[in-house]
C-alpha cells in the first residue's frame, strides 16, 4: 500500500506490516494505524508515521540502546489490550525528543522512558504504556 507523507512523501508499506494501536498515543486519540521507518540504513533511530494524519511522525529507538537494563513489568490489562499470550513477542520503543538549546549552546536528545511504546510483534498491535514515574523519568537527556 502506498502512504502519504509531509517528511517522506509517498512511501510504499507492506499493508501487513501496519502497527494498529489499541489506544492512540498520548495527545493524538485519533491516529492508530502507524508504520515504522527506517530512518537510514545505518541509524539506530526509526520513524513512527501516523497512516491517519500525514504530518504525524514520532522519532523512536529500542531503549536498550539507552539503557541497558531498561526493564518494566507490563500490566495485566495491557497485556490483555495487546493479546500478549503464550510465545507472542512483544518490544518496547521510546520515544525521542532532539531540543534546541539555543543562543548557540548546541542540542540535547531526550528519550520518553515513562511511557514506552510496546509492540505485539507478532499481532502488530501497539499501545503507549505509562509506568511508575519514580523508576523512569518522561525527559532522559542521552547525547
Amino acid at each position: 500500500m502506498n502512504i502519504e507523507t509531509s517528511r517522506f512523501g509517498t512511501v510504499e508499506i507492506d499493508e501487513d506490516k501496519v502497527l494498529h494501536f489499541v489506544r492512540g498515543i498520548l495527545g493524538f486519540p485519533k491516529d492508530l494505524r502507524y508504520a515504522l521507518l527506517p530512518h537510514r540504513e545505518d541509524s539506530p533511530f526509526f520513524w513512527l508515521q501516523s497512516l491517519d494524519s500525514p504530518d504525524l511522525a514520532f522519532v523512536v529507538i529500542n531503549p536498550a540502546l539507552i539503557i541497558s537494563d531498561y526493564s518494566f513489568e507490563l500490566p495485566e490489562d495491557a497485556e490483555k489490550e495487546l493479546k500478549l499470550d503464550g510465545g507472542d513477542r512483544a518490544e518496547a520503543l521510546v520515544i525521542v525528543t532532539f531540543r534546541n538549546l539555543g543562543n548557540g549552546s548546541g542540542s540535547t536528545i531526550s528519550a520518553n522512558l515513562l511511557g514506552p511504546v510496546v509492540v505485539n510483534i507478532d499481532k502488530r498491535l501497539a499501545m503507549q504504556v505509562v509506568l511508575d514515574p519514580n523508576k523512569y523519568p518522561v525527559r532522559y537527556d542521552f547525547n
